[in-house]
This record gives structure tokens, C-alpha cells and sequence, in this order.
């Protein structure tokens, strides 16, 4: 196996990636950048150059850090999450993510119009339409059931190219939720509806202490937890492993020892750092570039639909005074699904806004295939 390929160099350059993300993000130029876009543009930058393999190339430390990492950031996120947030910001996050659905509706039918891919991409246009309004309203799985429904997995190519596109816009649009909330609080400040009094910033602060102890039990608690909702999914496929992680994980953070354990936050920004890095390889210009006109079509597409979806979702939350946070989010838990909404909440340091944003995504991988699949039979009629 090549260098390149071994888990264990990719593992260490990724971790090498968020130190030198956290270094840059503490000098004064880059700080408004923060650690988690810095993280994303330097894995891109090093997946496009060669020095690590895009996470598409299936290597194992990538399924590794989708199919078991990630999980365990769930839980381990969640263990901060107060359920007064539920109360006070999951109204308005359910609100604000059903506009998003709306709005990604309305830029797939506007990207359709203007685009005219039919002509290009020929007889699977509207499944690819499908494809896009599927994950754009609960994530990636939803894409993968349409092109399944329409065989369009048998087309590698297309396929493949509909992927990096998805990956690329996806990730810039993280970076978007992610800056556009913070600028416009400045521009026009919105009253946060719940927010902790303190914050944690990872590029300036080091003294958050993580005892053997602390560790020990935040491994277990975690390893166990997704260990038992990935049987209890396969025992049982009505009840997603997602849901069970989070109801374990909002049992634990009630308890009053759990609120005593150290170093969770700085654990789970971890995770979400490396989770993020991992996203970033997705960015492979090399695969849109071999695929050529079909590659600007798809791009031009998604842009579109983005951009409205974005249009409308600010512009809606604007006119009903949302929290600005609230909005970037729930966009996130359309575009990206519930781990991406997470990642954002975490990085927007809204911790009260995780569960809300996990139970958006949750809703959203329910009805995206379903929204999918009648758009993509709307078009072909």
C-alpha cells in the first residue's frame, strides 16, 4: 500500500491540518476565518494537491471517521445540550427548516428552468434534479435512495460527477452558515432566544482541563452508546441508529455526574475538527474536470438552487426577525443533514441549538427521498 494510502499517515496529516488551522486561527488576520472554514479549505487544498486521498477514494480511516467517528461526535456534542433549549429555539428551528425545504424546492424548479439539463446530462436530468432537491432538504442518504430508485448508480461517471458537486457546494455552503450569521449579527443584530453565558474558544484557550478519568468515561459512555444503537438498528431498521444515539446521549446530560465530567467540549471539537477535515477531501476539482460539460452543467445547477435556497431562507427568517444563528443552521440541517447542522451549531458556539438542529436533520432524512422522488417524477412528466 502506498503512503499515501496508509490510515495512519492521512490520520496524522489530518490531525497536522487542525493544529496548523488553530495556529492560523489565532493570529489576527485569520481570525475571523475560525478553525473550522480554515480546516476545510487546508484538507481541500491538501486532498486537490496530493498530499492526502480524497475521502472518496474509500479508504478506511474516512469510512472509519463517517460510519463510527462521527456518531460518537454526536453523542459526545450532545452530552452539553440542555433541554430548555428544545423548548425555547425548536419551534422556531422546525419553522425555519420547513421554509428551507420550500426554498430548495423552489431553487431545484428555478435551476431546471435555467439550466435546461436535459440537454446535457439526456435521459436521467430529472433524477439528477431529484437527486439534488433530495439531499439539499435532509442530506446525503436522501441522494443516494433517488439514484438508486432510478438507476442512475449504473452510470459511474455521472454519478460520480453528481457526488463531487454535491461535496463541493456542500462544503462551501458550511463555510457560508458558518460566516453569514456572524455578519449579519453585526449588520443587524438579532436577541439570541437561549444562549450559555460563556463561550469556549479552541484557538485561545488551552487550559480546559481532560483528566484519565473524565476520558475514560467519555469513551465508554460513547463506544458502548453508538455500539448498542448500530444493533439495535440492525435488530430493529424502524428505529435509526441516529435517534437512539441522541435519546441515550439527553438521558446522560441530565445526570448530575455527567455535568461534572472535564474536557467534553474540547473532546467534541475534536471530533467535529476531524469530521470537517474529512469533508473538505470531498472537494476534488480533478473528477469535474475529467467529466467536462456535464461537470458546468451540474455545477451551474446547484449553484442556482443553493443560491435561492439561501435567498429565501435568510430572506424569510430576515422578515420574520429570526435569530440569524437559528437560520444558518436549520439551512445546514436542509443542505448538509443532521451531522453537518451539528458541526454548525458547534462552531456558530451555540451548544443550545444542537438538539434542535439534530432533531431538523433527523426530519429532513425522512421526507428527502420522498420530496426527491416527487420532483424527479414532476419533471419527467
Amino acid at each position: 500500500m502506498p503512503v499515501i494510502q496508509e490510515p495512519l499517515y492521512i490520520g496524522g496529516v489530518l490531525c497536522a491540518l487542525i493544529l496548523l488551522s488553530v495556529w492560523l486561527a489565532s493570529k489576527k488576520v485569520l481570525k475571523f476565518l475560525g478553525v473550522p472554514i480554515i480546516v476545510i479549505l487546508l484538507a481541500a487544498i491538501a486532498s486537490n494537491m496530493g498530499v492526502i486521498p480524497s475521502a472518496a477514494s474509500g479508504n478506511a480511516l474516512y469510512s472509519g471517521i463517517f460510519t463510527y467517528l462521527a456518531p460518537i461526535g454526536i453523542f459526545i456534542l450532545m452530552l452539553e445540550v440542555d433541554l430548555k433549549s428544545i423548548r425555547e429555539a425548536g419551534g422556531p428551528m422546525l419553522m425555519m427548516f420547513l421554509i428551507g425545504t420550500l426554498a430548495t424546492i423552489c431553487g431545484t424548479l428555478a435551476a431546471w428552468w435555467i439550466v435546461k439539463p436535459a440537454s446535457i446530462i439526456g435521459t436521467d436530468a430529472h433524477a439528477v434534479a431529484g437527486m439534488y432537491a433530495a439531499t439539499y432538504i435532509g442530506g446525503s442518504i436522501n441522494l443516494n435512495a433517488v439514484a438508486i430508485h432510478y438507476g442512475v448508480t449504473n452510470n459511474g461517471q455521472l454519478f460520480a460527477a453528481v457526488n463531487v458537486v454535491d461535496n463541493l457546494i456542500g462544503t462551501i455552503w458550511i463555510m457560508a452558515t458558518i460566516i453569514i450569521p456572524r455578519w449579519l449579527q453585526k449588520l443587524r443584530p438579532r436577541k439570541h432566544l437561549h444562549r450559555p453565558g460563556t463561550t469556549f474558544d479552541f484557538a485561545t484557550h488551552h487550559n480546559e482541563r481532560i483528566d484519565v478519568m473524565s476520558l475514560a468515561v467519555i469513551g465508554a459512555l460513547g463506544l458502548l452508546t453508538v455500539s448498542f444503537s448500530n444493533w439495535l438498528g440492525k435488530t430493529v431498521p424502524s428505529i435509526p441508529a441516529v435517534i437512539t444515539i441522541t435519546t441515550i446521549a439527553l438521558a446522560f446530560a441530565q445526570m448530575r455526574f455527567v455535568k461534572k465530567i472535564k474536557g467534553i467540549h474540547t473532546i467534541g471539537l475534536f471530533v467535529i475538527f476531524i469530521f470537517l477535515a474529512a469533508v473538505g477531501t470531498l472537494c476534488d476539482v480533478r473528477t469535474l474536470v475529467n467529466t467536462g460539460s456535464v461537470a458546468v452543467a451540474l455545477l451551474v445547477f446547484v449553484v442556482i438552487l443553493v443560491l435561492v435556497h439561501g435567498l429565501i431562507i435568510f430572506g424569510v427568517g430576515a422578515l420574520l426577525k429570526q435569530d440569524w444563528d437559528i437560520i444558518a443552521i436549520a439551512s445546514q440541517a436542509n443542505i448538509g443533514g443532521n451531522t453537518t447542522a451539528i458541526a454548525t451549531a458547534e462552531s456558530l458556539e451555540r451548544p443550545d441549538l444542537l438538539l434542535p438542529g439534530m432533531l431538523a436533520g433527523s426530519l429532513g432524512n425522512a421526507i428527502g427521498t420522498y420530496a426527491g422522488l416527487l420532483i424527479a417524477g414532476f419533471l419527467s412528466a
